[in-house]
């Protein structure tokens, strides 16, 4: 069962650390959500935004074989990816892009959903 929860927290944590490579330009950010970056400004902060899931990407993966730390990463991931599903969904008029990224972020919200069964699901008598 183990190896089932480390498999599932591998995959939110490769989906929640790989917008990390937003880091190295506000170009890459401007790809992979296909938007038009207007100023310095939201540059910086979309950037930092990239860092901080490279920081939660980096704590789910550690995670993974780190038992004791599991409920916390799984919370965080659980806040970030249904709280990011809630906007797109509330906001709507997203672009393609978004739709792709909120698609995986769902995946991911069921991987995170087997992960928690696994480890706290009622436990057969």
């Amino acid at each position: 069962m183990e190896k089932w929860i480390t498999f599932c927290l591998v995959v939110v944590g490769l989906i929640n650390i790989i917008p990390v490579v937003g880091v190295i330009s506000g170009q890459k950010i401007a790809s992979a959500y296909a938007v038009t970056l207007t100023g310095d400004d939201l540059i910086i902060l979309l950037r930092h935004r990239a860092l901080l899931f490279g920081i939660l990407g980096g704590f789910i993966l550690f995670s993974a074989f780190s038992p004791f730390y599991q409920l916390a990463a799984m919370i965080m991931a659980g806040v970030s990816m249904i709280g990011f599903a809630i906007l797109v969904l509330g906001t709507g008029g997203y672009n393609d892009a978004i739709a792709k990224v909120l698609y995986v972020d769902i995946l991911g919200i069921l991987f995170l959903f087997a992960a928690a069964v696994l480890k706290y699901g009622v436990k057969a008598a």
